[in-house]
């Protein structure tokens, strides 16, 4: 599939596993591709987040991320789902991190690190690119770009998604942003 990427959509995936390393990751996740895709200048996706003001809110899109790794990567979704059962997830942080420390719930699993070589993607990771090819697909264009990664970061549930959508970047101002109204007469990919 990634000879199906043009060169702004492997710049993000290349960019997602250095992201990975830099945090010293096992894996590559959405979060990782979220944030190679913010750090790109050019392309349609770069157009679409700048459009959206994510490039000027990135210190707030990371300070959101954080917070999601600190609540163990529940998304906002599954805090009000929890709470609406009488559990209240910040203070069980709270409690967790005075006994183990204060972002234990974020840290890597143990203290492997990798040296060098292949660095895997997480099952979500792996459906933000599945998605980002369906998109492609369904709107017929004939490579994935980084626009595509980008609308399936926003399809796809999560805590990236959830992120993305608290700063006002959604499947549909993401859509708009980058087509307009949509009137192309295209198919969407569900």
């Amino acid at each position: 599939m990634f000879e199906r990427f043009t060169k702004g959509a492997r710049a993000v995936v290349t960019g997602g596993v250095s992201h990975a390393e830099a945090a010293g990751a096992e894996k590559v996740s959405e979060e990782h591709l979220l944030l190679s895709l913010l750090d790109q200048d050019a392309g349609r996706g770069s157009f679409a987040v700048r459009a959206l003001g994510l490039d000027d809110r990135r210190a707030s899109v990371e300070a959101s991320l954080e917070r999601a790794r600190r609540r163990g990567g529940l998304t906002s979704a599954d805090e009000e789902a929890l709470a609406g059962l009488g559990i209240d997830v910040s203070e069980i942080v709270a409690r967790v991190e005075g006994v183990h420390g204060e972002g234990v719930l974020s840290a890597p699993a143990g203290n492997r690190r990798r040296r060098t070589g292949h660095r895997p993607f997480t099952d979500g990771a792996k459906g933000i690119l599945t998605k980002s090819l369906r998109i492609a697909l369904g709107r017929r264009d004939r490579f994935i770009g980084e626009e595509h990664l980008l609308l399936a970061l926003t399809a796809c549930p999560g805590v990236v998604a959830d992120v993305l959508a608290e700063h006002g970047a959604t499947y549909a101002t993401v859509e708009r942003a980058l087509y307009g109204d949509g009137g192309d007469g295209r198919v969407r990919a569900s």
